[in-house]
């Protein structure tokens, strides 16, 4: 399996397992489990497929993507009630597989012979969208809108970490690997410490 592929599939799991737990909170059936844990697990990649007009869809090409994601869901019905904070472990398997799926986004767009760019911004849509389509199906506030949350930030540092890297430090072995620490370290930093970028705070009006 190549590297891209290892990727794909990490984030695939990771992020099934977080829809699967969001699903859980909502307290929804099995079939929900396994609805809102596959799109979350292929949503980010969806896009940066059709985006890039890249045929067939990788879930498409191949369904054992589908398949990964629907196992981890059964898995997650029958065990999650065993975790002591579903809610904590949401946000640090969410942390996971947004590193790992910021750098498969940028390897596919970098196969595809893209601009940078188009490579930075297939980063943050791989690793990003399906998180959000999670929470909007569910109904929570999207994480990569919450006030102070390091995560389009962390996605998109991972991505042009990785882009520099192979644009002028070729002799530099694997930039998707940095990327990935990048956009986790990024992440975790704002779980435990509260990294965050300024909020805007509006100015009282002038009389």
């Amino acid at each position: 399996m190549s590297l891209i592929g290892f990727l794909d599939y990490a984030a695939v799991i990771v992020f099934a397992i977080t829809g699967a737990l969001v699903a859980s909170r909502a307290q929804l059936d099995l079939v929900g489990f396994a609805f809102i844990a596959c799109l979350t697990a292929v949503g980010g990649g969806t896009i940066r497929d059709l985006l890039l007009d890249r045929n067939p869809i990788f879930w498409i090409a191949e369904p054992a993507y589908l398949g990964a994601a629907a196992i981890a869901a059964v898995i997650t019905f029958f065990s999650a009630h065993l975790l002591e904070s579903r809610l904590r472990a949401i946000i640090w398997l969410d942390s996971l597989a947004l590193a790992v799926a910021v750098p498969a986004g940028v390897g596919v767009a970098m196969s595809l012979n893209q601009s940078p760019a188009i490579v930075v911004l297939m980063g943050i849509v791989t690793g990003c969208m399906g998180g959000l389509m999670r929470d909007v199906v569910v109904g929570d506030v999207p994480v990569v809108l919450k006030q102070g949350e390091l995560y389009v930030t962390a996605a998109f540092a991972g991505a042009f970490t990785a882009v520099l890297l192979q644009m002028y430090l070729p002799d530099v072995p694997y930039p998707l690997i940095f990327g990935a620490g990048m956009t986790w370290i990024l992440r975790a930093g704002s779980i435990l410490f509260g990294w965050h970028l300024p909020v805007y705070k509006s100015a009282p009006p002038k009389k």
